[in-house]
């Protein structure tokens, strides 16, 4: 443990561990939060990635303890043994018809839907009497995909399916972020005959905010019939879109077109987002791949999805099926208030509700972010990210305008506080 203890007393030297704070509850966008020395007071978050609103619905809280009392807290168990109840099914159902893709499987986050889909399509599960698997896999990924994608396909070649079940090779090879073109150029570098073919990417940037080009991506993998194509829709389900169907509804087109073009669409839905939950699912329009991802080992080898988890979760999205006004609301806000930024000359990059503004160099974002909880009880987040420090801010349905021009006044009134220098350079430029 020396390693660990001098590795943090550098990070805690340099003070670039993050702060940590306690919330004691929550009205709206109001948060009573407890700071690392014991200090409390209320504060208006631009930080929570409850992008409807809907952790606080009473439909959503009420779903949740009803069903516990039916229930009880969990299942105790993986779905294929004893633990699959009958709101798994509808939920899955619902998430289905969501994302239209008829076949849904559940999982207790991304990471283990993102692991299982990987290991599930390399290598297989359990080793099947007279049948071996010959083909290789190919996996393409954008540079700048989320952590749960990056740790699912870095080691896809030395996973316990392939140990057991003899896969062949695995490649992954990255591709420039979002250049459709470098997508096309490595495909046709590193692809081989035979090849089974998938490329992996975030619908919604989650550090960026900016959206894949989609469509491009549909053009480039149709030459390439049969391969999978995998949407991480973490930041998009709720969020883009007119209904706030996601990625396909962004762009005004459905999964279904993938498929008659030979493509296989993949679509991941996260709950803990739009869906004031927590989980995930992966929905397909192969019926035997959500049941070989039935028996991956992050099913089976663990939990299935809580009864209160997964009630808050189907009321959620049954609430943004029957509400797009939630959406609506969401974007006007996103809309108004990266305008806002902009107008003040903030580097507000981005094209969703994640709303990254990208700091100069000699900006401390964490010092930026402490001067706005401190001296304005607002919440935004610091991120440190690729040498680029910024300050990742989230707009959300339940924000007034006054609310955001709140946030402007602060973060104008903290830049020209702390970096004098600086706010003075912006403004004249």
């Amino acid at each position: 443990m020396q390693v660990v203890q001098e590795y943090m007393q550098g990070l805690y030297d340099n003070d670039l561990y993050p702060d940590k704070y306690i919330s004691h509850g929550k009205t709206g966008n109001w948060v009573d939060i407890e700071d690392p020395s014991g200090k409390r007071q209320t504060v208006l978050t631009f930080c929570t990635n409850d992008v409807l609103g809907l952790v606080q619905s009473e439909a959503v809280r009420q779903a949740a303890i009803d069903s516990i009392l039916q229930y009880g807290t969990s299942n105790s168990s993986c779905s294929v043994l004893s633990g699959r109840i009958d709101l798994h099914r509808q939920l899955e159902q619902e998430i289905s018809a969501f994302k239209h893709l008829p076949y849904t499987q559940l999982f207790l986050n991304a990471w283990m839907a993102l692991q299982a889909v990987v290991d599930g399509f390399c290598h297989l599960a359990m080793p099947v009497p007279g049948y071996q698997n010959t083909r290789e896999t190919l996996i393409m990924t954008d540079v700048l995909n989320h952590g749960c994608i990056v740790s699912a396909v870095v080691n896809a070649d030395n996973r316990s399916g392939k140990m057991f079940g003899n896969s062949p090779k695995v490649r992954v090879k990255p591709y420039r972020h979002c250049d459709m073109g470098d997508l096309a150029r490595k495909l046709r570098r590193y692809a081989k005959p035979g090849d089974r073919i998938m490329v992996i990417s975030d619908a919604v940037f989650s550090m960026d905010g900016d959206i894949v080009p989609l469509p491009e991506m549909l053009d480039v993998m149709e030459q390439y019939p049969g391969s999978v194509v995998i949407m991480d829709e973490a930041h998009a389900s709720g969020a883009i879109g007119p209904k706030g169907g996601g990625i396909y509804d962004h762009f005004g087109i459905t999964p279904q077109s993938a498929i008659e073009r030979g493509m296989n669409p993949l679509i991941m839905t996260t709950f803990s987002k739009f869906a004031a939950s927590a989980g995930a699912a992966i929905s397909s329009h192969i019926p035997q791949f959500t049941d070989l991802l039935d028996v991956s080992p992050t099913s089976i080898g663990t939990i299935s999805l809580p009864p209160p988890t997964t009630a808050a979760a189907l009321e959620s999205i049954r609430q943004v099926r029957q509400n797009p006004e939630l959406v609506e609301k969401l974007q006007a806000n996103t809309r108004y208030l990266r305008s806002r930024l902009i107008e003040h000359e903030f580097n507000a990059i981005g094209e969703t509700n994640v709303i990254p503004v990208i700091l100069p160099s000699e900006m401390n974002p964490k010092r930026f972010s402490q001067h706005l909880l401190e001296q304005y009880k607002i919440w935004v987040s610091p991120i440190w990210f690729i040498a680029k420090p910024r300050l990742r801010v989230t707009a959300n349905a339940l924000h007034t305008q006054e609310d955001m021009d709140r946030l402007i006044t602060a973060m104008v009134e903290t830049r020209e506080t702390l970096y004098p220098t600086q706010a003075t350079v912006t403004m004249t430029a």
